[in-house]
């Protein structure tokens, strides 16, 4: 008996507790307190075998299924059947030179000698290695590396399988974006995981544990894992990937690999910021959430998308995040990736700002987004001949007119710039104002007669009126519309595996600007007050023609000097004061934590993908049906189409059941045709096809 293995010692506690072996005793011999040895016997008559093995404790919950869930990543993971199988190896290798007899435990002869107060020593005895010991033992040319299990291994004839309609989604996949090359090199066997992450986002699955009422076997098949494992060790299949921390290395390669195989387009790339709550009981930064119009605990998805609504890139920040950054990051981006023509950079008006416009002209990065302080008077007093270009979008006509905005951005805050400016300390070069052009284009919307601008630098691209308008109203149909669909249909708020550590940005609003603005505000409104008693009060004056002293009026005329002064004074004492402070060191004060979006970068890496692959499979289905909401309903029937699986040493083949309508099976087909001749080709040589048609069994 190995006592340095944990769950032998724990299980021979128990055995000889079991037939009454004196508790003391077996405490000294042992080395254990007397209370360990009582905990064991406790945790293996509430839990069991597993509890003990796994550490259980019943001041946390006496619950099983609760236990479980607390210590899964404790819990055994997967199969070990390949494991199994090459430590099996390394012992036949070793077995010339370890040569032992079996573990040698008789548990009647233990329980005799223990009672008898005999030596414990001659009852416990260690006859052979342990399989560790043995791995520990052999040299590093005589370790068998880690085996990967390959995707579809099982061969089977044809079987049924409920989620036939994911495999178009899969067969994409495989054969456009190198899915399964790049999850083995950065994964090994994680790759099993993100399949089952296909899996959930196609059918808006919401979280790993409902999976549970799925059919196991049938979903297992179809995603080429031969059997969907239970929860436990899915979750041991998640951390063992998360753990790995290369999601940052993942979407990296993801997003360059779709610009340099051109799935994504790159002439407008539209940003914005969306809401991902947070529900727990610490203290995070806070998001803006647009639809309730307050602040609430949770991140900000800052995701960019192309013309057709496909994700170009997304990054996760805590707060409310930094739109501007963002901008300024997709732009040195692009220029990275060495595209001739960079995207125009598409965004709301959370963007809007003079020092930004001039940091993005300096970089040469062209951009569209609405002008957000624009004079609503000034707009509708422009006469309507100078609305000379047109434009119908949606159903709605629009005049168009272009102007020209002079911009000049000086570089420090003082209504008034030195000419002369100090050098940088850094660069030892002074800082001179820039001056730059932006062109304004006054929206007409004829139908509602509201007028709006958008502020344009398109780096001399040329664009027309009518391509800036497109452009912006387009924002609509492909940032805002792709979020509304992309929540509704696929589980996009699913963050698996919460981990939370203290937070870089521990920096709040200044709590004693707020007061002083407080302070501000009451003085303003007590000199308003004091303005319109003086102006209804006229002067008094002796018989010598002087203004008497004590008069309302001279009373009023003091007490508003002295208000102004205070003002004048509590204004100062704010503009000196910052305007954020770190609260690191405070002692009363709890500090932000930020959110670990390992496993949320993963499952949302899937996510896009699937998003995608569904935007390319609406286009190839535009023969068939013009109206994209017709293809998006035809899309969402084959998803949820039933089939066969079947695999043999050279192909992967699902057959779907064939639609009703006559129209749509043609569609079907069509595009199973299509999918069929991307050549989609897995690890291990298998080649994936597609097809409709009646039950084979």
């Amino acid at each position: 008996m190995n006592l340095a293995d944990k769950a032998e010692r724990r299980l021979l506690v128990v055995e000889l507790l079991q037939r009454k072996l004196n508790q003391t005793r077996l405490a000294e011999v042992l080395n254990l307190s007397r209370q360990t040895l009582h905990n064991y016997r406790e945790c293996y008559r509430l839990f069991g075998v597993t509890g003990l093995l796994h550490g259980y404790s019943p001041s946390h919950s006496v619950s099983e299924e609760r236990q479980g869930r607390l210590h899964v990543d404790k819990r055994r993971p997967g199969s070990k059947a390949r494991e199994l199988e090459a430590l099996r190896r390394a012992e036949k290798r070793l077995t010339a030179e370890v040569t032992q007899e079996e573990l040698a435990w008789d548990g009647e002869a233990a329980a005799r000698c223990a009672l008898e107060e005999a030596p414990l020593e001659e009852v416990v005895r260690v006859d052979q290695p342990s399989r560790q010991t043995v791995a520990e033992q052999a040299s590093p040319e005589q370790v068998p590396a880690a085996v990967i299990e390959l995707p579809y291994a099982e061969h089977h004839d044809w079987e049924a399988s409920r989620y036939a309609g994911i495999f178009p989604v899969l067969l994409v996949l495989m054969s456009q974006g190198q899915w399964m090359q790049r999850l083995s090199q950065l994964f090994g066997n994680g790759w099993r995981i993100f399949q089952v992450f296909v899996l959930m986002a196609v059918r808006n699955i919401r979280s790993i544990e409902q999976l549970k009422h799925e059919r196991r076997e049938e979903a297992g098949r179809l995603l080429g894992l031969g059997r969907l494992p239970a929860l436990d060790t899915l979750w041991s299949w998640f951390h063992d990937v998360a753990g790995k921390s290369r999601a940052e290395a993942l979407l990296k390669a993801f997003f360059a690999d779709q610009i340099r195989c051109g799935l994504v387009a790159t002439r407008l790339w539209f940003t914005d910021g969306h809401l991902l709550p947070y529900t727990g009981q610490d203290k995070v930064h806070a998001a803006w959430n647009t639809q309730r119009r307050m602040p609430m605990p949770g991140q900000t998805n800052l995701v960019t998308c192309d013309e057709q609504g496909r994700i170009v890139y997304f990054d996760i920040q805590e707060g409310k995040g930094d739109l501007r950054a963002q901008i300024l990051k997709l732009g040195e981006y692009a220029r990275q990736q060495s595209l001739g023509t960079p995207p125009v950079q598409v965004f709301d008006r959370e963007g809007d700002g003079l020092g930004f416009f001039s940091e993005l002209v300096r970089r040469r990065t062209p951009f569209i987004t609405w002008e957000k302080n624009a004079n609503p008077a000034r707009l509708r007093a422009l006469p309507a001949a100078d609305f000379t270009h047109s434009v119908s979008m949606n159903g709605t006509d629009y005049r168009l007119l272009e102007e020209t905005k002079a911009c000049l951005y000086p570089p420090k805050t003082d209504p008034d710039p030195d000419p002369d400016p100090d050098p940088d300390p850094d660069t030892g070069m002074a800082e001179l104002a820039h001056t730059f052009d932006l062109r304004r284009v006054v929206l007409w919307n004829l139908r509602t007669n509201h007028r709006i601008s958008v502020l344009c630098w398109d780096a001399d691209l040329q664009w027309s009126p009518q391509e800036v308008l497109t452009a912006m109203l387009s924002r609509w149909g492909a940032s805002e519309n792709t979020f509304k669909h992309l929540k509704g249909r696929h589980p996009y708020h699913y963050h698996p595996g919460f981990g939370l550590a203290e937070s870089d940005k521990q920096d709040i609003a200044n709590p004693q600007i707020k007061g002083l603005a407080q302070q501000i505000a009451s003085t303003q409104g007590h000199l308003a007050k004091l303005y319109k008693q003086q102006a209804k009060t006229q002067p008094s004056f002796n018989r010598d023609g002087s203004e008497r002293h004590n008069s309302r009026h001279r009373r009023l005329a003091a007490a508003i000097a002295v208000s102004e002064t205070q003002l004048k004074q509590l204004q100062a004492d704010k503009a000196r004061l910052p305007e954020r402070v770190n609260v690191t060191g405070l002692s009363d004060y709890r500090s932000f934590n930020a959110i670990d979006n390992e496993g949320k970068n993963l499952f949302d890496f899937v996510t896009s993908s699937v998003w995608n692959v569904r935007r390319q499979l609406l286009d190839w289905l535009d023969d068939s049906y013009a109206k994209d909401s017709d293809r998006v309903d035809l899309l969402y029937a084959i998803f949820n189409c039933h089939g066969w699986v079947r695999s043999d040493e050279h192909w992967v083949v699902v057959r779907l059941e064939p639609l009703q309508q006559p129209a749509r099976r043609y569609a079907q087909e069509q595009l199973c045709r299509k999918l069929t001749g991307l050549g989609a080709r897995i690890p291990g040589g298998k080649w994936l096809r597609i097809e409709v048609g009646q039950s084979p069994l």
